[in-house]
């Protein structure tokens, strides 16, 4: 339980933590920041964990603190990401019929893997470059095309383009806006807005699902 109030506790601030830990392990937070992208993107049952809003603080710490090298960032993050859709795809692989079974297992419930599938069926093989941008089903497509019929060979195609265009951005989005007085003073806010962002299309497509068959009716 220790491993999960350590996780969860990026949820609440991830800008603070994060600097707690360079202030107190400087180099090892490197080997925290892998872990928490490798747990969000290759534990299927975790899919709450930050993402962005860490990638965003990273970029910023590293722009405004020096603490952090970005060229050492943006590659050791996208290897994480990488690791982890490849654990979780093969988990998918072999454990799909036992997890869809379950109501609930910790965080994960079964119409957030509803919903992938949906969002598969919808948008195919450039699901798994969307999904990097959306939290939660970004935790779930890697295991839904493993438990789906998704080759291997196209699954990693996607996967290393979703995983370099979602580091690189999102990290360099935080890193050139570090020295931004207003991001600075409200970087809640800034977080916020870009959790926002990344959840809309899911917001969207709830609502269209909602409508859609009223307008049928």
């Amino acid at each position: 339980m220790e491993i999960i109030h350590f996780l969860l506790d990026f949820l609440k601030d991830p800008l603070a933590m994060l600097q707690g830990f360079l202030n107190e392990y400087d180099t090892l937070t490197y080997a925290i920041l892998f872990m928490v992208i490798f747990v969000e993107t290759g534990f299927i049952v975790m899919p709450l964990l930050p993402g962005d809003s860490l990638l965003f603080a990273t970029g910023l710490l590293a722009s405004t603190t020096g603490q952090l090298d970005v060229k050492i960032i943006i590659p050791l993050l996208i290897l994480a990401a990488l690791m982890g859709d490849n654990v979780n795809y093969f988990v998918g692989r072999k454990f799909s019929a036992f997890i869809k079974s379950k109501e609930k297992i910790l965080f994960l419930k079964r119409e957030y893997i509803t919903q992938t599938e949906e969002f598969y069926e919808k948008h195919g093989g450039k699901a798994v470059i969307l999904a990097r941008f959306m939290p939660i089903i970004r935790t779930i497509a890697p295991f839904v095309a493993g438990a789906g019929s998704m080759k291997y060979g196209k699954y990693i195609t996607f996967c290393v383009l979703g995983a370099v265009l979602w580091v690189t951005s999102i990290t360099l989005l935080g890193y050139f806006l570090g020295n931004n007085e207003f991001v600075k003073a409200n970087f809640e806010k800034v977080v916020l807005g870009i959790v926002f962002v990344s959840i809309a299309p899911m917001i969207i497509g709830l609502i269209r699902a909602k409508l859609l068959p009223k307008r049928n009716a």
